[in-house]
């Protein structure tokens, strides 16, 4: 599985930084990934294109990372773009062409902290797939 995480602006409050570059260094042990970052919302389609998209929007799905976990092996050899919009979230169009909505959490989250959650998450999904202690459900 090849992962594209493409976000609107990059992470400008320190932990928020950190944790991304954090969580991005652990996820590469596991898994190719690549860590984009765009300036509008309007980018975010044409960084995704060939890719599954898994858009993150608060009207999306909520999933537990099991569920989460069982979606991506479904896509086992595809390459999935998780797409991240800025504070005013994302345009129609990126919603209108999404593989999946994705609500991390029935709050509305700042987007840097959407970003890191996100990261924290597909790192433990990762780790899932690879048999590594770190998720205890």
């Amino acid at each position: 599985m090849r992962l594209r995480v493409v976000a609107v602006g990059r992470p400008r409050l320190a932990y928020a930084r950190l944790g991304v570059e954090e969580y991005a260094r652990r996820m590469r042990r596991y898994a190719p990934l690549d860590l984009v970052f765009v300036r509008k919302g309007e980018e975010l389609l044409p960084k995704a294109e060939g890719h599954r998209k898994v858009v993150l929007d608060e009207r999306g799905r909520l999933l537990t990372t099991e569920e989460l976990y069982r979606r991506l092996l479904a896509w086992e050899g595809e390459r999935v773009a998780f797409l991240v919009g800025g504070a005013e979230g994302h345009p129609e169009a990126v919603r209108e062409e999404a593989d999946l909505l994705l609500s991390l959490s029935p709050l509305t989250l700042q987007h840097e902290l959407a970003l890191l959650v996100l990261m924290e998450q597909l790192y433990r999904v990762l780790t899932l797939r690879a048999g590594h202690p770190y998720h205890r459900p």
